[in-house]
């Protein structure tokens, strides 16, 4: 039992690994190659005692260069940011860029941008890095409106766009407006529907305060199939600094807004709430698990029609990934009509005494050339009325065997043709 224990226990104790998209799943980078390629990277670089290259990642200079080269390197991209602006890890970002195509190629919901051959996306608050979009644009094609509100994050996010023609016509920065006008949640609720019924709960403790998020920026008429989302993780600027292993830089209008994460996502459901269908996918990244709780309850306090997570994984640190929608789901018809000719199964797991497991077996041994036909079955029609089958041609066989003490299993199979077709049911007793 003891090792049984200690199996589960690594089980659960196993990190997701990269996603198996990313660029970098197989081919981590090579900090050795990167420095005899690079002379303003190679500055950076040192080896341990075990001979393996590594940089100081408590160095924003450091971390930045390896950006840098690694855009450039891998992706074509020109890149830079200014001292302090956040800077973004490469396989980390990657990581999202993958996870929402899995999103959008998935076919939970129907398309609904079906005139219109390239997808759009919109990054909420893409900073002077804009690495959303310039990854989204250049790995799949696809293009974006990036929104910010500070002056050096639409400067060098613009910036970042036009030293990369190839891909500049894809990518529009558009500035927040700040100003009182600015409509506010409870107002486009107002204007959009007149029943108080609808209207999303908005709770003092999540309640954010800030410039506009999607309502405001969003205009009239656009369609988007997602928007993605780096949010400020934290309350303050002491604690965003907690952590003392690395060093991202970060502005406070990047990393800092009332009530954290929590705060600013929840705006965003409510935001999505009055959009509903403008986007296909809203998804945003979550900086703590604790989080995904409330929030997924705050989604489905407002009636999302479905609701996705996940986790990225970069080095030590973990972050999440929240996406919901309003489309409806695409429902899967299953057909209810089984050709005459059919072989149907069924199988049965039955929790029953030692007792009873030994009389059952005894029986089954006595009977076990035994067809169960239609006689044996006319007192109870739930055996085909899921399936909308007549009772009066089938003839099944039936087997039992022991799995483990106190737990049977239960096989019956009826053969009266080539094509087949199989229910399966769980039960206890």
């Amino acid at each position: 039992m003891a090792g049984n224990k200690s199996g589960k226990k690594r089980r659960r104790e196993e990190r997701p690994t990269i996603h198996p998209k990313n660029k970098y799943s197989d081919n981590p980078p090579d900090f050795s190659l990167l420095a005899s390629l690079y002379p303003s990277f190679h500055s950076f670089v040192f080896y341990s005692s075990d001979g393996r290259p590594r940089i100081h990642w408590t160095d924003f200079n450091a971390t930045r260069e390896l950006t840098r080269v690694l855009l450039l390197h891998d992706h074509s991209l020109t890149w830079w940011i200014p001292d302090g602006q956040l800077c973004p890890t490469v396989p980390n970002r990657s990581n999202y860029i993958h996870w929402i195509e899995d999103l959008l190629l998935s076919n939970i919901i129907p398309m609904i941008n079906t005139d219109r051959d390239i997808v759009r996306g919109f990054d909420i608050g893409t900073g002077a890095n804009c690495i959303y979009p310039l990854l989204g644009a250049s790995l799949k094609g696809w293009s974006f409106v990036g929104s910010d509100v500070t002056d050096v994050a639409l400067e060098w996010a613009e910036r970042n766009v036009k030293d990369n023609p190839r891909i500049s016509d894809l990518i529009e920065i558009r500035r927040v407006e700040t100003s009182e006008n600015t409509l506010s949640v409870e107002d486009s609720q107002n204007d959009r529907s007149s029943s108080s019924e609808s209207k999303v709960k908005l709770a003092d403790n999540t309640r954010y305060y800030g410039p506009p998020i999607l309502l405001g920026v969003v205009k009239d008429g656009e369609r988007f199939d997602f928007c993605m989302c780096n949010p400020p993780f934290f309350e303050t600027m002491d604690e965003a600094g907690l952590n003392p292993k690395t060093s991202c830089g970060g502005t406070p209008e990047e990393m800092v807004c009332s009530g954290g994460e929590k705060a600013f996502i929840t705006r965003i459901i409510e935001d999505s709430f009055v959009l509903k269908q403008t986007f296909r996918w809203y998804t945003t990244m979550v900086g703590r698990k604790s989080n995904l709780k409330f929030l997924i309850a705050k989604l489905r306090e407002v009636g999302v029609s479905i609701v996705k997570t996940t986790e990225f994984v970069q080095g030590q640190t973990c972050r999440w990934g929240l996406a919901w929608s309003f489309v409806p789901s695409v429902k899967k018809i299953i057909s209810l009509h089984v050709a005459e000719k059919s072989t149907l199964s069924f199988m049965l797991e039955i929790s029953a005494s030692h007792g009873h497991c030994k009389a059952i077996l005894k029986n089954e041994e006595q009977h076990c050339d035994r067809a169960v036909g239609c006689e044996d079955a006319k007192d109870t029609d739930t055996s085909s009325s899921c399936l909308n089958l007549p009772l009066t041609d089938l003839c099944f066989r039936i087997s039992v065997f022991q799995q483990t003490p106190g737990t049977l299993l239960v096989k019956g199979s009826s053969k009266q043709g080539d094509s087949q077709a199989s229910e399966k049911m769980m039960c206890t007793s």
